[in-house]
């Protein structure tokens, strides 16, 4: 049995599949976010609970990439903060998967991340000046971190959906373009690594999840390129609002599926 065949995919839904692995590998070197389009391309050409072992090794292989590349701009006093709530977030998440079908699943996290845009928006507009990232680790962010991890392990187990849901916790904290990715790189790689054990016992990757992605993965570090040639050419403010438009378009396609 090769890989094309593996999910009984056609030539066609193979090519939305590679590109949806490309988007992967440039919404890690520019626009995080963006690859809420990926998820929502691999459930609907594979089955919902499954595309998610299919997406997570190709993540992973994006994460690596990403850290190579900002590896110099990661903030680790945000990480360490986040990591604790964020597994719990993890063991959640699992515990969900275990009773939820993909109806509520789709709907759960689309309602997170439609919220937690709105609350970053409106967070933004009425704030006076942007927090520092340092200065969130000392005062009451303590909350909002652990808000954020949570939900963020939370939507990254059940649907690896938790790019947006930290997307928007990185800008409210005030990060600029390079911390934000640099942060994000090193957050993701550790958590989706995490996951993989999670996944693997749920049953969501196996020797076919494992031949698809060897199959596409060679679409990942092209999309990882091309961000990290656009990434320079984005000013912040555009940069901030394709975060948050990425954020939208996913928790619409999730709900609306």
């Amino acid at each position: 049995m090769n890989t094309m065949t593996l999910w009984h995919i056609s030539g066609w839904e193979f090519a939305a599949l590679a590109v949806a692995a490309l988007l992967v590998g440039f919404s890690k070197t520019a626009v995080s976010g963006a690859n809420t389009v990926s998820l929502a391309i691999f459930a609907a050409v594979l089955p919902a609970r499954a595309s998610t072992g299919v997406l997570l090794p190709l993540l992973i292989a994006a994460d690596v990439v990403a850290v190579q590349t900002y590896r110099r701009h990661a903030h680790w006093p945000t990480l360490w903060r986040l990591f604790p709530a964020v597994a719990a977030g993890v063991v959640i998440g699992t515990v969900f998967l275990v009773w939820a079908d993909d109806t509520v699943v789709r709907t759960s996290i689309g309602a997170i991340l439609l919220f937690m845009a709105g609350v970053t928006v409106w967070r933004r507009r009425t704030a006076e000046a942007p927090e520092d990232p340092d200065a969130v680790v000392t005062r009451a962010g303590r909350l909002k971190a652990r808000s954020y991890g949570v939900l963020g392990g939370f939507t990254t187990m059940v649907a690896n959906a938790g790019g947006p849901v930290m997307s928007m916790y990185l800008l409210s904290a005030g990060f600029r373009k390079l911390g934000f990715l640099g942060t994000s790189a090193f957050f993701f790689l550790i958590v989706n690594i995490s996951k993989l054990p999670f996944s693997a016992g749920l049953g969501l990757i196996d020797g076919r999840s494992l031949l698809l992605d060897a199959a596409l993965v060679a679409f990942v570090l092209p999309g990882a390129l091309l961000g990290k040639w656009a990434v320079h050419r984005i000013n912040q403010r555009l940069f901030e609002r394709l975060v948050i438009a990425a954020t939208v378009v996913g928790g619409l396609q999730l709900l609306l599926k």
